[in-house]
């Protein structure tokens, strides 16, 4: 599992950036956290968790990690620390996890102990109801709210498109969740009986990606829409972003569906992209090494196989660049050195390295 030594340079708007490999030899690689005292968790979609080092060295599995239901696009899929991490060791995973009647998204949390070698004390906080056969449409991504003390999951719609307007279901949905997994206290379907306690925003498809804003704090989801119609959106609280009743793109049996613009009652995406882009992992650059890239928002891209930069202002998407990779890119994150990690989803996947040329 050693790194290879092979460099790419990219011509960008910021210049020359080199792409390297970190590590490779991980097996769909999902998601990514970057650890304070150096390297990264890194989830394995088979259902590992795994130490990369800086230097790029690959630990052996960790224990104490929640059985998973490893089918389809369902396995181990989120990794973030907990707010507190300095002193808890708390870290949070989202994983498909078999149940009666099929499988559902659930967030689990443990602690990882100072050897990097085990979670201790793992619990599963939420589950999403209900379960469902098939491996489809599990999300799922976890974001530290701006509080603090809350957290956002995205949920995606199971392969059933009509749960993600069905309030008593947890698919389809953005869940807001206090840190031990109960509802968050400002939801805004707490009073209802018709609605599940934890949604924060409704009608999404498969949302694979998701970040805050510096500055602002707001939320932002990448979502895979059907044929076509992947998108960009901001979830607020109570929300409706249309899906299955909208989109941009069709269906796979070529079924139309109508466009965001015949119902301006729906929430409309910040950014689309048809034919399929596939977004996956998405993060807001934050770092010192690329200048001209600060705030702005970076997609990993599976079938488009690329990076999208995404430039940000006032809440809009302005105008996009897009790096070509011939790689399916399912994370993004900020490192503490300021380069960018890209994580490969390949049986064969990699963590890349993408920075400007000389820095490292």
């Amino acid at each position: 599992m050693s790194p290879t030594a092979a460099q790419e340079r990219l011509a960008t708007s910021a210049g020359a950036l080199t792409l390297r490999s970190v590590a490779s030899g991980l097996v769909h690689p999902w998601g990514i956290a970057a650890l304070p005292e150096g390297g990264f968790l890194v989830t394995e979609r088979p259902g590992r968790l795994r130490h990369v080092r800086a230097d790029g060295a690959v630990s052996p599995p960790l224990a104490g990690v929640p059985p998973v239901f490893d089918s389809g696009q369902g396995g181990l899929l989120d990794v973030t620390l907990a707010p507190d991490f300095a002193t808890s060791r708390g870290v949070y995973l989202t994983f498909a996890e078999a149940r009666d009647g099929g499988a559902a998204t659930s967030l689990a949390r443990g602690r990882l102990n100072e050897s990097l070698t085990a979670l201790e004390g793992v619990e599963v906080l939420f589950r999403a109801q209900p379960a469902r056969s098939g491996g489809r449409h599990f999300g799922s991504r976890v974001v530290l709210a701006p509080d603090g003390e809350s957290l956002f999951v995205t949920l995606g719609d199971r392969g059933a498109d009509e749960s993600a307007q069905d309030l008593g279901q947890h698919h389809g949905k953005v869940v807001r969740l206090t840190l031990d997994g109960a509802p968050y206290p400002g939801n805004p379907f707490l009073d209802r009986a018709d609605a599940l306690p934890e949604i924060w925003s409704y009608g999404h498809r498969n949302p694979q990606g998701a970040a805050l804003e510096p500055g602002t704090e707001r939320l932002f989801t990448a979502e895979m829409g059907p044929r076509g119609g992947d998108e960009i959106n901001a979830p607020r609280p109570g929300v409706n972003f249309g899906w299955p009743l909208v989109s941009d793109g069709s269906q796979y049996s070529g079924i139309p569906i109508p466009d965001h613009g015949t119902d301006t009652s729906l929430e409309p995406p910040l950014w689309g992209w048809s034919p399929s882009f596939s977004p996956s992992g998405i993060a807001f650059y934050d770092g010192e090494l690329i200048p001209g890239w600060r705030g702005d928002l970076i997609v990993g891209a599976l079938s488009g196989q690329a990076l999208a930069r995404l430039d940000v202002e006032d809440g809009r998407i302005v105008s996009e660049e897009i790096l070509p990779l011939d790689r399916r890119i399912r994370a993004v994150t900020t490192g503490a050195d300021g380069a960018l990690y890209l994580l490969v989803d390949d049986d064969r996947g990699a963590l890349l390295r993408l920075a400007p040329a000389g820095a490292g």
